[in-house]
């Protein structure tokens, strides 16, 4: 809506075709479930996550929660908060600050530091730490790319894959698997 309003064409919050339509697919899925299970198995448990998700645990088994959440973390997450929070706010940043080095490298620290707030509510510290990280790692690629379309298959495939672990009871062995 907003872009229609403001007569911002939307390739220039990221919108853009990419060249193979198959290639940023196959992109996306790969580096968000493989990141999601980095930041499992790894990060997290360095900087003292407990292995399980507190707040969506009771997706552990339950199978009729899952047509909800998965809707809500490849609709909401993938196409949502990559519009907000990489294709609009680092076009109304843009404007603000600039295109240059600096102004681009502020825009990520501060859409990361967004990111990470708007998930601490439900998620607390553990969950605000590791979307600021998300946060951090695809607003550079957005920064250097300028294109949403792999950054949203990634962002869904990172939720649907916290998803699949939390569904079939697998948080704490993942997130052992490095550091026992």
């Amino acid at each position: 809506m907003w872009t229609r309003l403001s007569r911002t064409p939307w390739r220039e919050i990221g919108y853009v075709r990419p060249k193979s339509w198959t290639r940023d697919l196959a992109l996306g899925i790969a580096f968000g479930a493989a990141f999601k299970l980095v930041m499992k198995a790894m990060v997290m448990p360095l900087l003292g996550a407990d292995p399980i998700n507190r707040a969506y645990h009771y997706l552990a088994g339950n199978r009729a929660a899952l047509p909800g959440i998965l809707l809500a973390v490849i609709a909401g997450a993938g196409f949502g908060e990559e519009t907000l929070f990489r294709g609009y706010l680092f076009e109304r940043l843009g404007k603000l600050f600039g295109t240059g080095l600096w102004a681009k490298s502020s825009v990520v620290l501060f859409t990361a530091a967004l990111f990470g707030l708007a998930h601490y509510s439900d998620q607390g510290l553990a969950g605000a730490e590791q979307a600021t990280i998300t946060g951090l790692v695809f607003g550079t690629i957005f920064a250097v790319t300028g294109q949403l379309w792999m950054l949203i298959f990634a962002h869904a495939a990172f939720d649907v894959t916290a998803v699949a672990i939390i569904y079939w009871d697998v948080e704490s062995a993942v997130a052992h698997l490095v550091f026992k």
